[in-house]
C-alpha cells in the first residue's frame, strides 16, 4: 500500500472533518461548525500527542452513530473518543480513550454506538485538509472546508500531516461524560434567554416539569425535541437576533430546538432559555428517542458550573500532556465554544 493518509473504506452515514470551529465569522453569516462534543474532541487530540495547541486544534473525525472503516496508509498513533462505539485493529479489540499505534496496511473499524451519538478519531499531527476562514471545520450546509465541503465517502483518502513516531501508545484517560442510568433522562441545564419574558411562569413551570424526547429529526444544526409545548401568548415571531450557541429557539409549535454549531447565525424565533457550556456536550450525545429533562440554574451559577467543568478537562488533558512529553501546561484557560 502506497500513499500518506486514512483510506475511508467506509464511511458510516455521516463522517466529517472537523476541528474547534472558525470564529470571528458570525457578522457575516458564516456559523462555527467544529466538533459538536468539544471536551471529547479535545481529549482525543491530547492522545494522539497533539498537546499544547490552544485554539489552533489539528483537525479530527466526527462519527454520527456508526464509524467508519478504514487504511491506514503511513505508521501513525491515534485515538478515538466520544460514543461508546466498538473499535478493532487488524481485528482486534482496542480501547476507546487510549492512545494505539498503527502501522502502514493496519485496517480500523469504528462499529455502530451502543451509547452516544458521536465518536471521534484524531492522528497524530491531525488530518492535513486546507483552512478556510481560519479552520478546517466542514459546513455542510455551505459546502465548505474539511473535505471537499462534504461527509467522507468511501474510496477517500484524507491526509495524516505526521506519522506520530515521538508519541507514546497506551496513554490512556476517563472521559468526561457521565450518562444516565439505564432509563433515566439526560439533565440538561440551561439558564435563562434573551425571550424568556415572552413566556408567562405556568409555562415556564410546565417546561421544567416536562420530559422531552430526542427526534429523529435532529442533526448538526440542532437538536429537536417532541414533548408538552412551551406557547407565548405573544406568540414566538420576534425581530430577527443573534443566535448563541445552546439557545433552545421556540417555532409558533412550541417545540424545542436546542441550536448546535451548524446553526444560522441569526433568526426570528423566541429563545427563553439557553444551554449552558458545561452540558453541551450532552446535546452532542443524545440519541433519537433518549429522553431530556432541563434544569434552571443562574447565570452566577452557571459560569461556576462552566469554570468546573473546563478545569476538570485541563486537569486531564495535562494528565495526557505528562504521560506523553512531561509538560505541565494547563489548556483550559484558552478554551473557546461556538
Amino acid at each position: 500500500m502506497s500513499g500518506t493518509g486514512l483510506e475511508i473504506l467506509s464511511p458510516g452515514p455521516l463522517t466529517t472533518v472537523q476541528d474547534m470551529g472558525r470564529f470571528g465569522m458570525l457578522g457575516g453569516g458564516v456559523c462555527p461548525s467544529g466538533a459538536l462534543d468539544q471536551d471529547a474532541a479535545r481529549l482525543a487530540n491530547a492522545l494522539a500527542g497533539n498537546i499544547s495547541y490552544g485554539d489552533e486544534a489539528p483537525a479530527l473525525l466526527e462519527m454520527t452513530l456508526q464509524g467508519i472503516t478504514a487504511a491506514f496508509q503511513v505508521d501513525t498513533v491515534f485515538a478515538a473518543t466520544g460514543a461508546d462505539m466498538p473499535l478493532s485493529l487488524n481485528g482486534e479489540t482496542i480501547a476507546a480513550y487510549e492512545s494505539v499505534r498503527a502501522r502502514s496496511g493496519d485496517e480500523l473499524r469504528c462499529g455502530f454506538a451502543a451509547a452516544g451519538c458521536r465518536a471521534y478519531l484524531a492522528v497524530a499531527g491531525g488530518f492535513g485538509v486546507p483552512r478556510v476562514m481560519g479552520s478546517r471545520s466542514t459546513h455542510l450546509k455551505c459546502g465548505f472546508g474539511g473535505f471537499d465541503g462534504r461527509k467522507l465517502r468511501a474510496g477517500d483518502i484524507i491526509p495524516i500531516q505526521s506519522v506520530g513516531s515521538g508519541v507514546k501508545a497506551g496513554v490512556g484517560v476517563e472521559p468526561m461524560l457521565k450518562p444516565p442510568s439505564a432509563g433515566q433522562p439526560w439533565v440538561v441545564r440551561v439558564a435563562d434567554g434573551p425571550q424568556l419574558g415572552r413566556f408567562d411562569k405556568a409555562a415556564v413551570k410546565g417546561f421544567f416539569r416536562a420530559e422531552y424526547a430526542v427526534s429523529p429529526q435532529s442533526d448538526r444544526m440542532g437538536v429537536r425535541l417532541d414533548g408538552p409545548p412551551l406557547v407565548s401568548a405573544m406568540g414566538s415571531d420576534i425581530l430577527s437576533d443573534g443566535i448563541p450557541s445552546g439557545a433552545i429557539q421556540l417555532t409558533n409549535s412550541g417545540q424545542p430546538i436546542v441550536l448546535l454549531a451548524d446553526r444560522q447565525t441569526i433568526g426570528g424565533y423566541a429563545k427563553p432559555f439557553v444551554v449552558i457550556d458545561a452540558d453541551m456536550p450532552v446535546m452532542a450525545q443524545v440519541r433519537p428517542g433518549e429522553k431530556i429533562r432541563f434544569a434552571r440554574v443562574s447565570a452566577m451559577e452557571a459560569r461556576r458550573i462552566n469554570m468546573i467543568a473546563w478545569t476538570e478537562l485541563a486537569m486531564r488533558i495535562r494528565r495526557v500532556e505528562d504521560k506523553h512529553s512531561g509538560t505541565t501546561q494547563i489548556m483550559g484557560l484558552r478554551f473557546r465554544r461556538g
